[in-house]
Parts: structure tokens; C-alpha cells; sequence
């Protein structure tokens, strides 16, 4: 079956790797450490008890049946990782997964090392 990485957030990005999930993809959704994660998860209303330590409705809605990782992707001032360790278990997944869907604003996943041109060169198959 097709693996699918996913770092989207808020709804746009989410409700698409929903669809590709409800098409029988395997889904990963990424969170990245210190960047708090996906904001949905602050939407209102709640599930559960319905307060700050339940999901979203609309996070669990649109992420429901997704496999789910939090990983530091960061890099220091000097351009090195924060986090070696996740950054080796993000392109692991990178190297297996079939495609590559993210939502972040214009020159974060370059930020991260992770841009096009990076991506592409190491990972066409994406």
C-alpha cells in the first residue's frame, strides 16, 4: 500500500491526508517538537472532558486512524541538528513512504533542510 508522510497542520493540510487515509493509505503524521505541534489541536469544541487536555473534535476528525510521531526537525544557529536521532528516524520514513505531503509557510521545510530541491535529490521517489 502507499505510506504516506504527513506534516500538515490546521485543517487544509489534514483533510488531505484524511482523504488519502479513507483511500486505504497508510498515514504518518508528523508533529514537530517545539513548534506546538498542530494547531487544530487547540480548536474548539473539545472531545472528552472537553477541556485543555481532550483533542480537538476537529483534530480527531480529521486524524482519526493516522499513526503519529513527534520529532525535533530543528537546526541550531550552525545549520546542525538539535535532535540527530529524529532527524535519522524522519528520513528513514522519508526512504520508505511513497509520498511527501506537508503545509508549512513558504521556506520552513528549507529552514528544517528539508526543502525541494533537498528532498528531491535524496528521495525522488517521493
Amino acid at each position: 500500500g502507499t505510506c504516506v508522510v504527513d506534516l500538515t497542520r490546521i485543517v487544509a493540510g489534514p483533510h488531505c491526508t484524511k482523504i488519502l487515509r479513507d483511500l486505504g493509505a497508510r498515514v504518518i503524521k508528523v508533529e514537530l517538537k517545539g513548534d506546538g505541534g498542530d494547531m487544530l489541536r487547540f480548536f474548539q469544541p473539545r472531545v472528552g472532558k472537553g477541556d485543555l487536555t481532550s483533542d480537538s473534535a476537529y483534530f480527531a476528525q480529521l486524524n482519526q486512524g493516522k499513526e503519529s510521531i513527534v520529532l525535533d526537525l530543528a537546526l541550531d544557529a550552525e545549520k546542525k541538528p538539535k535532535c540527530p536521532e529524529d532527524r535519522v528516524l524522519f528520513e528513514n520514513m522519508l526512504q520508505r513512504a511513497d509520498v511527501l505531503v506537508e503545509n508549512f509557510r513558504c521556506g520552513k521545510m528549507d529552514r528544517l533542510g528539508y526543502g525541494w530541491d533537498a528532498v528531491h535529490g535524496r528521495y525522488p521517489h517521493l
